[in-house]
């Protein structure tokens, strides 16, 4: 029970995210987005250096952790049920940061109460082979059409920049 209100939370944080995936999918002939809505930054690096690093460069840089799920142990319980079609992808390290800004949270509520659905914001890392990706849902993509937008661009750029300053050093 204890691992499972994580996996939950999880998913219900990207459920909004996958419908609108699949809205887009069955749409004919869908306008490319002008950047991908996943950021992505791969760094050769050992997966618990790289996981630290953002870690304490989100905390110096005003955001709060308030959770983090080990995806991966927790997907793992279900390896037996699932049988091979548990882990295709190989990822050797599954895990995410949940975390949040009082200030970008209160501004973008500002402007537009519904995208406080980005708050807590969260990014995932992956490992593979050797590679550690750190992967982030785009506040701007999600806010294209709200009043947020140029607030939620800023949070964006913000966290990005966290991102890459941590895996630079």
């Amino acid at each position: 029970m204890k691992l499972l209100f994580p996996l939950l939370f999880l998913l219900a944080l990207n459920l909004p995210l996958a419908a609108g995936a699949a809205e887009t999918a069955a749409a004919s002939d869908p306008p490319a987005p002008t950047e991908p809505r996943i950021y992505v930054k791969r760094v050769k690096m050992d997966f618990a250096r790289a996981y630290q690093r953002v870690f304490t460069g989100l905390e110096n840089n005003g955001y709060f952790v308030i959770l983090e799920p080990n995806m991966g142990r927790n997907l793992a319980h279900f390896a037996q049920r699932w049988g091979e079609n548990y882990n295709r992808s190989m990822l050797e390290q599954f895990r995410s940061i949940v975390f949040c800004n009082g200030w970008y949270a209160n501004e973008i509520g500002n402007r537009d109460p519904d995208l406080l659905a980005l708050c807590p914001l969260h990014l995932t890392l992956i490992h593979k082979e050797g590679i550690t990706s750190v992967l982030f849902v785009r506040p701007s993509q999600v806010a294209a059409h709200s009043p947020a937008k140029a607030v939620a661009t800023e949070l964006e750029q913000d966290i990005v920049r966290v991102i890459e300053e941590a895996l630079s050093r």
